[in-house]
């Protein structure tokens, strides 16, 4: 009895998430396929000139946008960004320094510090886990 295995296939958004890029700038043949994990592959090793330009001008994904930022997806909508955004309006907030982005980066500054500061403290009460043992 022979096997054939059945090529996976993922919705155009879920591709478009894993991509970093927005769905709704991407070709409509991409929009309106689906696309399987080999052709997920070719994309992302070899990606193609819309793709290029899509990474490079935008629009880009909110999380693209929070990142691109350095503040959290909440930070955005806090701040009243709810659309995709072009690397150019990226770069205009960077610029312009806004108070809700001036803000929400402290916030997250704040947020990695004590993301540090757990890791680091449970890495020690790891350390004197494994010494008590010995």
């Amino acid at each position: 009895m022979t096997s054939h295995q059945k090529t996976q296939t993922m919705k155009p958004s879920t591709a478009a998430k894993k991509l970093g890029v927005y769905l709704e700038a991407t070709p409509a043949e991409f929009q309106e396929g689906v696309v399987s994990r080999d052709e997920l592959a070719a994309l992302q090793t070899d990606p193609p000139e819309w793709l290029l330009e899509l990474r490079r001008v935008g629009p880009h994904p909110r999380p693209v946008v929070a990142a691109k930022l350095g503040v959290s997806i909440a930070g955005l909508a806090r701040g009243g960004v709810t659309e995709a955004l072009t690397t150019e309006q990226i770069e205009a907030l960077k610029n312009d320094q806004p108070d809700w982005l001036r803000k929400e980066r402290a916030t997250q500054a704040e947020v990695r510090k004590e993301a540090v500061r757990i890791k680091e403290k449970n890495a020690a009460r790891g350390d004197q886990d494994h010494g008590s043992r010995s």
